[in-house]
């Protein structure tokens, strides 16, 4: 535990003097403690979680078919549901009537669509699905990076499995199966419900800071099993750092530091679901600086 707080520390540092970084996610994430935790391969408890969360579904067969190439109107559906999208806007070009023509205009206006060529028969390949997942998440982390395409930079980012051995690394004309696409919307899954409980500790260590005297007074939440919580307060002159982590309470002399970070991260991966910069502890604006897909764009 020690160490992973030390390399936590050092990625704070980073953040607060660079800004956001890129780190790959990696498979070691599981559904634990979010659900049971699966001792299956990384597709089948995929599966199982999408069946369990209801963001994908089964064939009228009643079997999922893991085997079969994903289509396009299943991972929009998928996106769409993950996301939890209501409101929608024209998509003209499917019929009134057709079964996906109410999920596809949530999709629209949330921009999963967009340079998306709309069919939803449509058998994926790995660049067409990367670019349907860097749309719907967009409000997350960001843009892609520009020096690669949309499969290379989810299989960068980590979301998706890079091409057999002995083949070029990012094949974007590759199929996706079901199987495949449940690995890479678990992941989404539960990225999505970290950085909505990183943003709702960021804003509670928020609300608990005053100015005192000259003191800064807060307390770090307590946190769960899902994210490990940490406040670093910056010496000035750059002569070290000063932490706090879940659920210690602080009170420091305003005048001693330079400014303060917040982040809440994945123990099990080290990605960020959440992260802000105080440069001004007197004024307490805080910047949001949390992990996106770039940091060139």
């Amino acid at each position: 535990m020690k160490r992973l707080h030390v390399i936590l520390s050092s990625m704070l540092f980073t953040a607060f003097m660079v800004g956001p970084m890129i780190l790959p996610i990696s498979e070691a994430i599981a559904a634990e403690p979010l659900t049971a935790n699966y001792s299956a391969t990384p597709e089948k408890g995929a599966v199982e979680f999408a069946l369990l969360k209801g963001y994908m579904w089964k064939y009228a067969d009643g079997q999922f078919h893991g085997e079969k190439q994903i289509t396009q109107g299943q991972f929009v559906s998928s996106l769409v549901t993950i996301r939890g999208l209501k409101d929608g806007e024209p998509v003209p070009q499917l019929p009134q009537g057709h079964w996906a023509k109410a999920t596809y205009e949530r999709a629209q206006k949330a921009g999963i669509l967009t340079d998306v060529e709309i069919n939803p028969d449509k058998l994926l390949t790995k660049e067409e699905t990367a670019l349907l997942v860097f749309n719907a998440w967009k409000p997350y982390r960001g843009v892609k990076d520009k020096g690669f395409t949309n499969t290379g930079a989810l299989v960068t980012w980590g979301w998706m499995d890079p091409a057999p051995p002995g083949q070029p690394k990012f094949r974007e004309d590759l199929p996706v199966t079901r199987a495949d696409a449940a690995v890479i919307l678990r992941k989404m899954w539960q990225d999505k419900y970290e950085i909505e409980l990183g943003e709702k500790y960021a804003l509670e260590f928020h609300k608990s800071l005053k100015v005192v005297d000259g003191y800064l007074i807060g307390t770090v939440p307590k946190g769960d099993k899902v994210l490990y919580l940490n406040v670093q307060f910056f010496n000035k002159g750059f002569s070290g750092i000063v932490g706090y982590s879940n659920g210690q309470s602080f009170k420091v002399k305003i005048d001693n530091f330079r400014g303060m970070g917040f982040s809440a991260t994945n123990e099990l991966d080290y990605s960020i679901a959440s992260s802000y910069q105080y440069l001004d502890l007197i004024a307490l604006a805080r910047i949001k600086k949390t992990q996106q897909f770039s940091v060139t764009e």
